[in-house]
């Protein structure tokens, strides 16, 4: 699988088209040029989904209605274009001109994507990791989102009665049905933890949990229902959990069982990487899990997804890079980012270059000269700055003698004794 060419048109601030190189291409230049832009758009074409914002609506160029992203991907001898409309609450999906459900529009092309706002996965809560579990499933069984849009369409059906039948004289009344949304859950639930059960399995032996350092990675499904009974029959303990929690979940007001309250845990020498691991380690282990999800799709497809990595150095030191692009290579069509022009052109004789500047491709020799631009710019700064002391010192002098000389000077032009008198030397 490669991405050939992705154009956008009002979307953020990008302007014209990408052509992509397989293997590794990166993209760099000044900050707030675009180049973390390019990777989103890139994200969002192949998973619909954009890694920086859940509202489509804020990735469209100021003033406009909707947004458009283009693109060719080829695997083995098959091209297909891909076309995706952002409007503010909607998206269409379209494969080769024809409108698609996303069902049938997902697969094409599938991305994985290290960034700063994924570091979530490690350090944030469970809905992060429950999100990054359910991405890696749709990806290799797109008709698992379905399952899981109807399970959330349910629980938030469930929800609602539960608030009313809280806030209800008699709440008794609301019980029959609350129990029928629950047969729906236990059904959808079970197929729902199973999945993930079986994808954390697949992750695990993907895993190659020592590739950036002497800590060994390893990742548990965690299930709310755990020591609660028999999770080999989920269906079976689902329901009688559901059914001694009612009356808990009634005063509450929301549900408070189900694979919407699991867990995945990644542990770094058998300890939990959230809270005692460092930085650096955190890092590695979020790109272990995208490795593993990058491995995992590959066994499913005998393909491998594109890789996006924003801002490269700034996420990875140098030694991680190098390991993790030595690794990559032969594999994945890695699309990278970085701000700093020497980490490109350290590269550059394996990867394609991909200058950007004010929202699309440029010329090496253009952005040479916006980087020179800036550069003046920031020089004439310093040069502002020194020329502001000197001129302190000048107004600090003549704080002393400015008056002095002015009286000279009126002296000297008006021939007055007395002006001259009034100056002191």
């Amino acid at each position: 699988m490669q991405l050939l060419r992705l154009e956008a048109y009002r979307f953020r601030n990008l302007s014209g088209e990408i052509e992509f190189a397989p293997g590794l291409n990166i993209l760099y230049g000044p900050n707030a040029q675009g180049k973390s832009n390019w990777l989103e758009a890139v994200y969002l074409l192949a998973t619909t989904k954009s890694f920086r914002t859940s509202h489509p609506r804020e990735t469209l160029l100021y003033g406009e209605q909707d947004a458009l992203l283009r693109g060719a991907v080829i695997e083995g001898n098959l091209t297909r274009e891909l076309q995706l409309l952002l409007a503010e609450t909607a998206k269409q999906t379209f494969v080769n001109g024809k409108r698609e459900a996303v069902t049938r529009y997902l697969g094409v092309l599938d991305a994985v994507a290290f960034t700063a706002e994924e570091l979530e996965v490690v350090r944030g809560g469970p809905e992060a990791r429950r999100r990054f579990l359910d991405r890696g499933l749709v990806a290799t069984m797109p008709a698992y989102l379905g399952t899981l849009a109807e399970y959330n369409r349910i629980l938030k059906q469930k929800n609602r009665l539960l608030r009313d039948a809280a806030d209800a004289a008699d709440p008794n009344r609301f019980i029959p049905q609350i129990e029928s949304w629950n047969d729906q859950l236990v059904r959808l639930g079970a197929e729902i933890h199973s999945a993930r059960t079986g994808y954390v399995d697949r992750l695990r032996q993907a895993l190659t949990p020592q590739l950036f350092g002497v800590e060994t990675v390893d990742i548990r499904y965690r299930s709310a229902l755990e020591h609660r009974g028999d999770l080999s029959d989920y269906a079976a303990l689902f329901t009688e959990r559901l059914a001694l929690r009612l009356r808990n979940e009634i005063a509450s007001g929301y549900s408070l069982v189900g694979p919407h309250r699991d867990d995945l845990e990644i542990l770094g020498d058998g300890r939990e990487i959230a809270r005692f691991g460092s930085s650096g380690q955190q890092r590695s282990a979020l790109l272990l899990l995208d490795l593993a999800q990058i491995n995992v799709y590959n066994q499913a497809f005998s393909e491998y997804p594109v890789f996006l990595i924003d801002d490269i150095d700034a996420e990875l030191d140098r030694t991680r890079i190098e390991t993790l692009l030595n690794h990559l290579e032969g594999k994945t069509q890695t699309i990278v980012s970085t701000s700093k022009r020497a980490l490109a052109e350290r590269y550059g004789a394996r990867a394609a270059l991909r200058p950007i500047a004010g929202g699309r491709v440029v010329a090496s020799a253009t952005l040479e000269l916006r980087d020179k631009a800036i550069d003046d710019e920031k020089n004439r700064g310093k040069n502002d700055d020194k020329n502001d002391d000197k001129n302190k010192d000048e107004i600090g002098a003549v704080g002393e003698t400015g008056e002095t000389d002015a009286v000279r000077a009126e002296a000297a032009e008006s021939g007055d004794e007395e002006a001259r008198h009034r100056a002191p030397f």
